[in-house]
């Protein structure tokens, strides 16, 4: 029994981590062209990206639509005191939404509780592997929210983009700070505030940008949990995991590959750190 945590797909939690904590992941949809994969079950890392490369079509992505979060909720109902589902931001993403309707639609005496973490990708996934260490401690349903919430305001994120290439399909950033990074051949970085993706300034190269990030984390007092994200660039990752080690246990830093979810947006050469205060 006890309370079961489910998550999606953005929020990069590999396989491995995921059956650690006992964390089940919803895929989203990536369709090319006329072709719909789920992310991280019918389409590998290395897949996605060549595909997004090599591609004549831009991919979009979707949300899982509410039969898919029914049929989870479903096969967790039974066995479980309580289901709490934590998605991505709703600020960029339906998938909270389709969680709910899907929720709302249940016939349970299973209660399920769907939470907006404001975040994607490592900021999610921060939140949604904290709520999994709760639950496995045997924590109540009401205590796990509670605390689920909190660590919500204590999550930050930094991003680094190498290209803006990707980001120009997406519609989520402005086009006058997308062109002036096409035109200057700048690094694009972003952070997340209150649900929503806002910038967080720009860098002339790839390791000035990531200067920017090391010197956001030695700024940030009292980190318990600090996570390193990345897009087809391990060499880059370990060199931030390297200089971050200086005032934060190597040992603790956790390394994610960044899905389709972000990758969409961000193509190869993403960077990020997300950390848990």
């Amino acid at each position: 029994m006890g309370i079961k945590i489910i998550t999606d797909s953005t929020s990069d939690i590999g396989q491995e981590l995921a059956e650690s904590l006992g964390i089940t992941v919803v895929p989203i949809y990536v369709r090319f062209g006329d072709k719909t994969y789920r992310d991280g079950v019918d389409l590998t890392e290395e897949e996605f990206y060549h595909l997004l490369e090599t591609s004549t079509v831009h991919p979009a992505t979707s949300q899982p639509p509410p039969e898919d979060f029914m049929k989870v909720f479903g096969e967790h109902a039974e066995n479980a005191d309580g289901i709490i589902s934590i998605h991505i931001s709703s600020k960029i993403s339906g998938t909270y939404n389709s969680a709910l309707l899907a929720a709302g639609k249940m016939n349970s005496k299973c209660p399920i509780e769907v939470v907006d973490s404001k975040f994607n990708s490592g900021g999610l996934a921060l939140v949604v592997m904290e709520a999994a260490r709760l639950a496995k401690s045997g924590l109540d349903m009401s205590g796990i929210m509670q605390k689920t919430k909190e660590t919500i305001e204590h999550v930050k994120m930094l991003g680094m983009f190498d290209t803006v290439k990707y980001l120009n399909f997406s519609g989520r950033v402005k086009q006058l700070i997308l062109s002036a990074a096409s035109i200057l051949n700048i690094r694009l970085l972003l952070t997340f505030h209150d649900g929503d993706i806002a910038r967080a300034g720009m860098a002339r190269t790839f390791d000035k940008g990531m200067e920017k990030i090391v010197e956001f984390v030695k700024k940030s007092s009292g980190i318990k949990e600090l996570l390193i994200v990345h897009s087809m660039v391990p060499e880059k990752a370990n060199q931030l995991k390297e200089q971050i080690s200086g005032f934060f246990d190597k040992g603790k830093i956790i390394v994610l590959h960044l899905g389709a979810g972000l990758g969409v947006h961000g193509g190869p050469g993403v960077l990020l750190v997300a950390i848990r205060q």
